[in-house]
This record gives structure tokens, sequence and C-alpha cells, in this order.
């Protein structure tokens, strides 16, 4: 069934990617129109749903398969809410809520008080296409269809990243099933995911090219040099993976242990952002001009990677987190977590 629904991914996101280059605008000044034929394709095939079980209308994947589809989506970099929504659906089953219909987005912050739901949510990920907003205000979950206003705005890669302010009735609400500082870990184990699907993207398309790049009378990735920084590229992007894997596997751990849970995702987005940094130099190096060509499939990758790289949490601010963690495990603990397979 993994397999299955990774194949789906791959040939749904590979069917529409001659039309979102033609979409995608030449900088990072504008965004493209929001891709409604590739966003009908991906409801149709049940993805926003793939976190749930079967019984509530997923997949019954685990947790690790199912957010193989947000790295497939980022390997193509598809300008689509996949992953906020797929969180999305994730947080309004465990809080006994119907699932989102159409694109969603995810807030904190909030404040609810007499009925009324107000508040400002900054930066929130192709807001002004969302057609429900899963907000959390305090201990609360609560649907949103209607009632907040868009400033719009976007990342350096174009993408959406608008402000929604929010003064409306939260008539359709739950007990929350996270906390907001387990949301925040939650998105930050979104965006390690992405930055895994798009790093692989980025190795893939940049040893390609060293193999396809004549000079001197000989493919450039023969050369001692180009293979020494690809092998350093391919070392980073194995550890992106391998973090992005190891907090995917730990989300069922965001509803029974919220430390546990965090300190896998602190690790995922810390180390997937350093290898974001490392391993886009390395391959612009190896592209040379050709990679800052918006035309060029590189150019989308590394962009989104400079730009997630900063979003939910920088690698500093997480590294502060799981020092903060990690120290309140005590002397006999550190080690054990330090060296440990699983979570503390």
């Amino acid at each position: 069934m993994s397999d299955l629904v990774a194949d789906t991914g791959r040939r749904l996101f590979g069917a529409h990617a001659e039309a979102l280059r033609a979409a995608a605008p030449p900088q990072a000044d504008a965004t493209a129109p929001f891709p409604a034929a590739l966003w009908a394709d991906i409801e149709a095939a049940g993805l926003p749903l793939a976190l749930l079980s079967e019984d509530q209308g997923g997949f019954g994947l685990d947790a690790a398969e199912a957010l193989q589809l947000v790295q497939i989506a980022a390997a193509h970099a598809a300008p689509v809410p996949l992953a906020e929504t797929m969180l999305a659906n994730w947080l309004l089953a465990a809080a006994g809520l119907d699932p989102a219909e159409g694109p969603a987005a995810v807030v904190s912050g909030l404040t609810l008080a007499g009925g009324r739901v107000t508040g400002k949510a900054p930066r929130v990920p192709w807001g002004r296409d969302a057609a429900v907003v899963v907000a959390l205000a305090g201990d609360r979950l609560m649907r949103l269809t209607t009632g907040w206003q868009v400033d719009e705005s976007h990342n350096i890669a174009a993408e959406p990243r608008d402000t929604l302010t929010f003064d409306t009735p939260a008539d359709t609400q739950a007990a929350a099933p996270v906390s907001a500082d387990t949301l925040h870990a939650l998105m930050a184990m979104l965006r390690a995911q992405a930055l895994a699907g798009a790093l692989d993207a980025a190795l893939n398309r940049t040893v390609a090219y060293a193999n396809e790049r004549m000079q001197f009378g000989r493919a450039i990735g023969k050369f001692q040099a180009i293979q020494q920084s690809l092998a350093v590229m391919a070392t980073e992007v194995a550890a992106a993976r391998a973090g992005a894997g190891m907090a995917a596997a730990a989300l069922p751990l965001a509803r029974s242990d919220a430390r546990a849970f965090t300190m896998a995702a602190a690790a995922a987005k810390l180390r997937a952002g350093e290898a974001a940094g490392i391993a886009a130099g390395i391959a612009h190096q190896v592209h040379g001009a050709i990679g800052f060509t918006a035309e060029y499939p590189l150019h989308p990758l590394t962009r989104r990677l400079w730009a997630w790289r900063d979003e939910c949490g920088s690698e500093s601010q997480w590294a502060g987190i799981l020092g903060d963690l990690a120290c309140t495990l005590g002397p006999r603990g550190f080690w054990p977590f330090l060296t440990g397979t699983e979570a503390a």
C-alpha cells in the first residue's frame, strides 16, 4: 500500500510537471496562480487524507509512509499546501471534527473569548487559497471556513505566505489534541520532510548534470574535485533524509509524549536546514551559471531550500530548544539519549 501511494504521488506530480514549470513566475517577487487542476487531482486521489486511518477515510499508512507524499511534492517543486492540509486533517480527526474540504491552513496563537476567535497569524502558507483554516486558541481547536482577512505576501520561492486576521464566531470547535508548542514542532517536522524531498531532487539533478556536462574531453563528474563535492552533498542529503524519517516515525508521539516528539522534530529540522545550506551551495558550484537560470529545474528547488530552512524555526532556534530539552534529562539521562535509537 505504501509503494502504491508513493507511486501514485510520483505519477500525479510528474503529470503536472510541465504545466507547473510553465506557470512558475520568472522572479521571486511574484506568485503563480494556484494550480487548481493539480489540486483537483490531489483531492481525487485522496492524498490530503493520507495521515488518517482507514476508519477516518485515509489509507491506514504509518506516518512515515504517508509523509513520503510531502517529500515527493517537494521534489517536484509543486506549489500546493499538501503538507499543511494533511496536518490539518490529522488535527481535525484527532479532535473529532470533519476533515477539510479543499486546501487548508493551520494557525495558532489566536484568542477565543465570548464565542469569537480573534487575532493575527503571520506568514500562513497559501492563506489566500485556504478553504478551511484549522486554528488553535489555547486548549481549543477550531475548524473555520469564513471570517478572516488576507494580507498577501510570499517567500523567496514565490510561494504565498499571507497574514490572516481573524474576528469571527468559533462555531465548530473541540478540545485541542496538541499544544501550541507541539503544533510548532509539527510544522517544523513537515518542513523537514519537504527539505529532504527537495534535497534529494537537487542531488539527482546535480549528479545527472555532472555526468552530462563535458569539459576537456570528458564529463565533469569524472574530475576528482567534482566527485568529492558530490560525495559531500550526498552525505548531507542522506543525513537530512534520515532525520526526516525519524521525525515522521515519531508523529504518533505528538499526542502521547510531546517532549519526545519535539526532540525528534527539532533534530530533523536542524539537520535538514544545515544540509540545505551546504547542498544548495555545492549544487550551484557544480552547475555554474545555468543553475541560477529561472527556467532550469535546479532553480525552483534551491529557492525552496533557502526559504524553507528559515520557516518554522531556524537551525539556531531549534538547536536552542533541543539543547534545553536535552539538559532536562540530567547527567544520567543525557548519554543514553544521545546514543539511543529512540527519543527519550
